[in-house]
């Protein structure tokens, strides 16, 4: 059933004000105006790689401030393996849909990086989600494909999902794609188009989805190896794809000073051609642009590397995560290794300004605890409100990675924490009353990696 035919049984519609039968919002802004305050989110939970003997699980966190289990863990889909691994998640329908009469934002598909296993969960009952379908990891293999990660929702229906490698774990990754009823279709490119692959965004008005590059599976699930980048295991490129060609049609070097590009995010106006790139381990961000039908990248921000007592070099401040706010004015953000979250302001996409920034977790935080919870790692994870009030964020990366860095949190499990944002102004206040603890858990402490919102985000919602 849609949407509209939904909120008569307790869901949300947002078509009030305009002519749409599908899923989620008309425009951005629509979604600014018509949202709702979130007060639940989807969290991923997980136990690989910790001496926790159970599956990962999906969390439904309560954030709701006037509900008596507030920044708390109401309910916990487990898979049904262990060592999954999950890690990135998303919709089956978003915003892309939202003229597409009989599609609904119901399921969640949700992969396992490690086992390539992909889970689909039910969400009709948003408070208690039900695990409905697994796709094993030998029907992806039988595709020569492994390491599911980034799941958007094309327009029309369908699910695709970036692969990083292939059935061995090895180079070359790839595309899969779900069909509408969420059962395997096949590869999306042709196989070899691409050798690294990591997160994509596609802005369909004009024809470009954009992708980047992380590692083989083989290379980055073992854990940070330097010997690696030098050995040129690590990507640092863009590529620019023909979307209904379905081939790469530029790729962009950005050498050196790129290196590990992760999260690509285009602005999410459909007419704009502007966006943002991560470069995690030389701590920059790249905006990317295209002009007189050439697609550029050019560093825009740049993070010092800071010196510490016990490294043997300085401590890069990793940049893992970015979001743009639904407004397109803010670019937010987290340094993992030196403990901070920051926004910018990108009224000018080519000229980011610091508007306000929280230095908390990590090795250099200035905040080391919340709520007497001592904090061991730094923020990671990103989510905005839909009204670009409230920022979020979880602590793990990467099992093996977490284990390297901040080993301490596989004792205490992760926090989920929050800043209070003014887009007014340009400012975050941390929320030192907000904390979920992912350590206080039946099985033991967890790590806690994605964050989802029931009716649709900053980084799942694409518009046409």
């Amino acid at each position: 059933m849609s949407d509209a035919e939904r909120t008569a049984t307790g869901g949300h519609s947002h078509h009030e004000h305009h002519e749409a039968e599908g899923p989620g919002y008309v425009t951005p802004q629509a979604a600014i105006e018509e949202s709702e305050r979130e007060t639940m989110a989807y969290v991923v939970g997980l136990y690989t790689g910790t001496d926790v003997d159970a599956p990962d699980f999906l969390a439904v966190v309560d954030l709701d401030p006037d509900s008596a289990s507030y920044c708390q863990i109401v309910d916990r889909i487990e898979m049904p393996t262990k060592g999954d691994e999950l890690h990135h998640f998303g919709w089956n329908a978003c915003s892309s849909s939202c003229h597409t009469e009989g599609l609904e934002r119901r399921y969640l598909v949700v992969p396992g990086n490690r086992s390539s296993r992909i889970h689909v969960i039910d969400t009709e009952d948003r408070e208690q989600p039900e695990l409905v379908k697994v796709i094993e990891p030998e029907d992806v293999h039988d595709l020569d494909l492994s390491a599911p990660h980034t799941v958007h929702c094309p327009a029309g229906g369908g699910v695709m999902v970036s692969m990083l490698g292939d059935a061995e774990g090895e180079l070359p990754g790839g595309f899969l794609t779900l069909d509408e009823n969420l059962e395997l279709e096949g590869r999306w490119e042709t196989p070899g188009d691409v050798e690294m692959n990591y997160d994509f965004w596609y802005q369909p008005r004009h024809d470009v989805m954009v992708s980047s590059e992380w590692a083989a599976p083989s290379t980055y699930q073992p854990g940070f190896d330097m010997t690696d980048v030098e050995a040129g295991k690590y990507g640092h490129r863009l590529h620019f794809w023909n979307w209904e060609e379905r081939t790469v049609a530029q790729t962009v070097d950005l050498g050196e000073e790129g290196l590990v590009p992760l999260e690509v995010r285009f602005l999410h106006s459909p007419v704009s051609t502007h966006g943002y790139v991560n470069a995690a381990l030389s701590s920059n961000i790249f905006h990317f642009f295209e002009e007189d039908g050439e697609w550029h990248a050019e560093k825009v921000i740049d993070f010092e590397s800071r010196e510490h007592e016990g490294w043997d070099m300085p401590v890069p401040a990793l940049p893992t995560d970015i979001l743009i706010s639904m407004d397109d004015r803010y670019l937010f953000g987290s340094n993992w290794l030196h403990g901070e979250v920051w926004m910018y302001d990108v009224s000018d996409p080519a000229n980011p300004r610091l508007s306000d920034s929280i230095s908390i977790g990590g090795y250099f935080g200035d905040v080391g605890s919340v709520k007497g919870r001592d904090l061991v790692a730094g923020p990671q994870m990103v989510q905005l409100s839909l009204d670009g009030e409230r920022l979020y964020w979880t602590t793990s990366l990467y099992s093996s990675w977490d284990d390297q860095f901040f080993p301490a949190e596989a004792e205490t499990g992760s926090v989920m924490l929050k800043a209070d944002v003014n887009p007014r102004r340009g400012t975050m206040t941390l929320d030192e009353e907000f904390l979920v603890d992912f350590g206080d858990l039946p099985d033991g402490p967890a790590r806690a990696h994605e964050i989802r919102w029931p009716d649709g985000d900053c980084t799942s919602d694409v518009w046409t």
